[in-house]
């Protein structure tokens, strides 16, 4: 059971990890007000309504394009480094005194040891079970 404990801990904080360290961006397609498409993994589909690009230069359009893109980039954190260098001398020691105490918490015994070795069984002077027997008649 413990063991079944540590590896769901163990995967539930890789998944943290993971997710908290990934970034990702989500591609949104508006027609007018309306949203008409998103994407995570892949390119935004339109809706086929977009204005083209004049041909020549010197002509140009005084209308407004009604579709629009948005992206919403969501970044993961990047630093995970622990830093030392900004722990006082009395948090050093407590996370020494801690360590050592809890290593040397659960330390097992080499064999198995029984403390009834030396224990010696009294000597039966009566048989009991025959002094207790009752008889149905």
């Amino acid at each position: 059971m413990k063991q079944v404990f540590h590896r769901i801990m163990s995967f539930s904080i890789a998944v943290v990890v993971l997710f908290s360290t990934m970034s990702f961006t989500i591609d949104m397609h508006y027609c007018g007000d309306t949203l008409m498409d998103t994407a995570v993994f892949q390119k935004v589909e339109t809706c086929g309504m977009e204005m083209e690009n004049p041909l020549s230069e010197g002509c140009s359009i005084a209308k407004k394009n009604c579709c629009s893109d948005e992206q919403l980039v969501l970044e993961g954190q990047d630093e995970l480094q622990f830093s030392v260098d900004k722990i006082s001398f009395e948090q050093e020691v407590f996370i020494a005194s801690f360590i050592y105490t809890y290593i040397n918490l659960y330390e097992g015994l080499n064999e198995n040891v029984s403390f009834y070795e030396a224990y010696k069984p009294p000597l039966v002077i009566r048989q009991i079970y025959k002094i207790d027997e009752t008889y149905l008649i």
